[in-house]
């Protein structure tokens, strides 16, 4: 948030005095924030990670729907709905489809899981409603500003005082998720809400079942599954469904 911050004055962008911008700032840390990182970090306790990341891909499912509700030129139209269910599918063949035999949505687990999708699907519409006409740097400082004001006083409560004596590698962490993390890709959050629009913002989700397995093999030396290589394949013909790229004749 400081960094935002510290970018805005740099730029001299035009800080909005306007209570009711400050007002979404705040609505939209809650659904962007607040909400579903607490309902998928406390899920995450109870559900196994590979059906956390199939149920946190239906974020592009319902990004989908709540942009098709909420704005006329994002309608719900056959392509969209064969291009999310095709992306969908290859999340779930890339983690495998036997997690599917796990799933009970009367998990209360699961459904807190579904409700963070759910409240990020919102997020994007609200920021292309409320927050759209704003540079990047301010929406993405502004929402952070709200989250902060928000999980501050909760974190003291639940967690009591913050401890400083850390180790390095956990200053660098720290480092990372602030700058890079966060900083960096919320910026690039509201430049590609600008740029293709709040249902197409939310496909990003399906990409994170592939990376993390991807990653595991690289990093932890983990065995990546044939099915992994199905899932990217499907995955791939959705995202380009969806962008309406797939069987585009060329001029």
């Amino acid at each position: 948030m400081l960094v935002l911050w510290g970018m805005v004055f740099a730029l001299r962008l035009p800080i909005p005095r306007d209570p009711r911008i400050w007002f979404s700032f705040l609505v939209m840390g809650l659904l962007n924030n607040v909400i579903p990182f607490g309902l998928m970090t406390w899920g995450q306790l109870h559900v196994e990670s590979g059906l956390t990341s199939i149920l946190n891909a239906a974020t592009a499912v319902f990004g989908v729907i709540v942009a098709a509700m909420v704005f006329a030129d994002e309608r719900l139209t056959v392509r969209k709905i064969i291009g999310v269910g095709l992306g969908f599918l290859g999340v779930a063949t890339a983690i495998g489809l036997e997690q599917f035999l796990t799933f009970d949505l009367r998990s209360t687990a699961q459904l807190a899981i579904l409700g963070g999708t759910i409240s990020y699907a919102f997020a994007s519409a609200w920021a292309r409603k409320r927050l759209g006409n704003l540079p990047p740097q301010i929406a993405a400082a502004g929402m952070l500003t709200g989250s902060t004001l928000v999980l501050i006083p909760a974190a003291l409560i639940i967690d009591g005082p913050v401890g400083f004596d850390l180790q390095p590698v956990t200053w660098a962490a720290i480092a990372y998720y602030a700058l890079i993390a966060t900083a960096g890709a919320y910026l690039l959050y509201y430049r590609v809400l600008a740029m293709a629009g709040a249902g197409n913002l939310m496909l990003v989700t399906l990409l994170i079942p592939p990376v993390a397995i991807v990653l595991g093999a690289w990093v932890l030396d983990e065995e990546l599954p044939p099915r992994a290589f199905v899932g990217f394949a499907l995955l791939g013909l959705g995202l380009l469904i969806l962008n309406g790229k797939f069987g585009r004749r060329r001029d």
